[in-house]
């Protein structure tokens, strides 16, 4: 299981006195910036009654603090908090990739700063040990890359959602050629998917990573049906090839993505990245009718890269 995906928001309130009308309550005000306060209410004096709402009002001073970064003067000294940072080490690479990529390669690197002109979309995990530029190697301008929990697609029915607005950006601006769809090992999105047992575990309180990997529903109940005498490891890895097909075919219904397969301009892959024992896996998606057996839908090209 993956808990730390499954527990809730805490909430993070700055509480004022108690009123004077209502001594067994206090009530204050949550501001962010010039948003409109909201008023939060907490029994005191033996209840144990507890109202904590989460939710804030949209700050407008984004624009303030847009300001501020525009007033900057390039070149001043970098204004450092406490003994450690944390960018410190990033800033040694940024100027590494600079020197690489720019310096060093300035014909290019103009071209990039004029256009994008990628072969790829990737949709892949926003899990931090499986960066696609880092594993596949990837260069400036070579993937249009999203990242989400568990790298799914989800359905065109699904309605507006970051992957789906880069899918769109990626097929029918960019034209890319390929969708490359990346799982891996011990996905904790997938531990969550498949801690969803019944029914009332999807009910539970409110999560957004709980309603997102309901995308994947159908993945789950596959992997139950195919694998459900395995131990809850086993499951998982199954789940998680599982749940890259099911990615695939949910790109096949968005209507522009559908055409271009069938035009044969665009071409749809999955992939897993088992950094267990660091090997990839790569597979292409068939999609026509009347292939044998009746399906739609086939594998070709698959191989293992170790």
């Amino acid at each position: 299981m993956a808990p730390s995906l499954l527990r809730p928001a805490s909430p993070c309130l700055h509480l004022a006195s108690p009123t004077a009308d209502d001594p067994g309550r206090s009530r204050s005000a949550v501001t962010i910036g010039g948003s409109r306060p909201l008023s939060v209410s907490l029994r005191v004096g033996g209840s144990s009654r507890r109202e904590f709402p989460c939710t804030t009002m949209a700050s407008r001073d984004h624009s303030g603090l847009t300001r501020q970064l525009l007033d900057f003067q390039h070149g001043t000294l970098d204004e450092i908090d406490g003994e450690h940072d944390p960018f410190k080490e990033l800033k040694a690479r940024f100027m590494d990739f600079k020197q690489r990529n720019c310096v060093d390669n300035t014909s290019n690197y103009q071209n990039l700063a004029q256009q994008q002109t990628p072969k790829f979309m990737v949709v892949a995990c926003a899990d931090s040990r499986v960066c696609p530029s880092s594993v596949l190697g990837f260069q400036p301008g070579e993937a249009f890359t999203v990242r989400n929990i568990a790298n799914l697609v989800p359905p065109y029915q699904h309605g507006a959602s970051e992957t789906s607005a880069a899918l769109e950006f990626a097929v029918n601006t960019l034209e890319v050629e390929n969708v490359l769809v990346v799982g891996h090992s011990r996905c904790g999105g997938i531990q969550a998917l498949m801690s969803m047992k019944s029914k009332q575990d999807d009910s539970q309180s409110r999560s957004f990573i709980r309603d997102w990997v309901s995308i994947a529903k159908s993945a789950r109940l596959s992997t139950e049906a195919a694998a459900g005498n395995l131990n809850f490891e086993l499951q998982c890895r199954h789940c998680e090839k599982e749940s890259i097909n099911s990615s695939l075919l949910n790109l096949l219904t968005y209507p522009w993505i559908e055409k271009r397969v069938n035009e044969g301009t665009l071409s749809l892959h999955g992939g897993y990245y088992n950094f267990i024992d660091c090997t990839f896996e790569k597979w292409t998606l068939v999609y026509r009718q009347g292939l044998e057996g009746g399906s739609k839908y086939a594998i070709k090209n698959r191989s293992t890269w170790s």
